[in-house]
């Protein structure tokens, strides 16, 4: 009767182990995009190669909307272990390494060929570095097209004249606040989750964002014009947690870094789709889409981007600006 309860105790804690090693690693992604965005599609789909290429090893729960928090939060989640993946702009992750930020600064990129050529390029390489050395590990695993951001108003905005006085909402990092700061705007920074409020009821007049974003948050539907500044032509960075990735196998971090890269080519290509039509989706709303002659826009913001004030080196600026377009 001895023999047979220890032998009933065996089997169970074996049966117990075996169950506690088939339990997937849960790791969780999170951004403040709203789950219309396509970069929360990718990041569903990245949650379901995940699992299927670790063979169940892995499974990823995504937080869409600032469910986990507003982006800085996120940023800071990264290190405290709260988060293992987050999509952040190049203007959050300069908060650390201020070089990541540079091209979330006004006109520092010529245009989607040039951006798809820096973040080919050995000199993004150095940032990406540069980063990881500074945040203790994180990586820069991908990086997506965010799109063009463009100024919404009550009003035209076709000079930089018009910019004088607007009470602008931006994302608080300093790269958004240049841009208001050099047409005589005022930038109000405000989270994300604020602004379709904020602009509903006057407390800002203006806000500036993708074409994709403006629909997905229906700004549209609190503000009649957008105007076409392009002033930034935006990334995000999908940012692996150095404590996430130091708990990873070899092979698996690679997997991971596999399909966080498929994911975000795959945004972007739904973010550039998505550009190509929105003008006219816009249209047929009642929005009026007004294009901008940028040039007066570029005259304006080019002495603070040659100051020596920002938080990248001059020379950083001008191995970005040697860069010649993608072919």
């Amino acid at each position: 009767m001895k023999f047979n309860t220890l032998a009933c105790v065996a089997a169970f804690a074996a049966t117990t182990l075996v169950g506690s090693a088939a339990v997937a690693d849960e790791l969780k992604l999170a951004h403040v995009y709203e789950a219309s965005h396509p970069l929360h599609t990718a990041a569903l789909k990245a949650a379901e190669m995940l699992e299927e290429r670790t063979e169940g090893r892995y499974t990823m729960s995504v937080f869409p909307a600032s469910s986990l928090g507003k982006e800085a939060d996120l940023n800071e989640g990264l290190s405290l272990g709260t988060v293992d993946v987050i999509y952040t702009g190049p203007g959050f992750a300069g908060a650390v390494y201020g070089p990541a930020s540079m091209t979330d600064f006004p006109f520092t990129l010529r245009n989607l060929d040039h951006w798809a050529a820096y973040y080919a390029s050995d000199v993004f390489q150095e940032v990406a570095a540069g980063y990881k050395n500074a945040t203790g590990g994180n990586e820069i695993a991908a990086v997506s097209y965010y799109g063009a951001r463009h100024v919404t108003a009550n009003k035209p905005i076709l000079t930089p004249d018009d910019m004088v006085g607007l009470k602008i909402r931006v994302p608080n990092a300093p790269a958004y606040v240049l841009f208001p700061k050099a047409t005589g705007a005022n930038p109000t920074p405000m989270a994300f989750a604020e602004v379709y409020l904020a602009l509903q009821q006057g407390v800002v007049d203006a806000q500036e964002n993708p074409l994709t974003t403006i629909q997905a948050k229906r700004f549209h539907e609190v503000q009649s014009n957008i105007n076409l500044t392009g002033h930034i032509i935006n990334s995000i960075y999908t940012v692996v947690s150095g404590l996430r990735l130091s708990s990873m196998s070899e092979e698996d971090r690679a997997t991971l870094n596999e399909v966080l890269i498929e994911t975000a080519d795959m945004a972007t290509n739904d973010i550039k789709a998505a550009e190509a039509e929105l003008v006219a989706w816009f249209r047929s709303e009642g929005i009026t889409v007004n294009e901008v002659d940028r040039a007066p826009f570029i005259a304006a913001v080019a002495p603070a981007l040659t100051s020596g004030d920002l938080p990248f080196p001059a020379e950083l600026y001008e191995k970005l600006q040697a860069i010649p377009d993608a072919k």
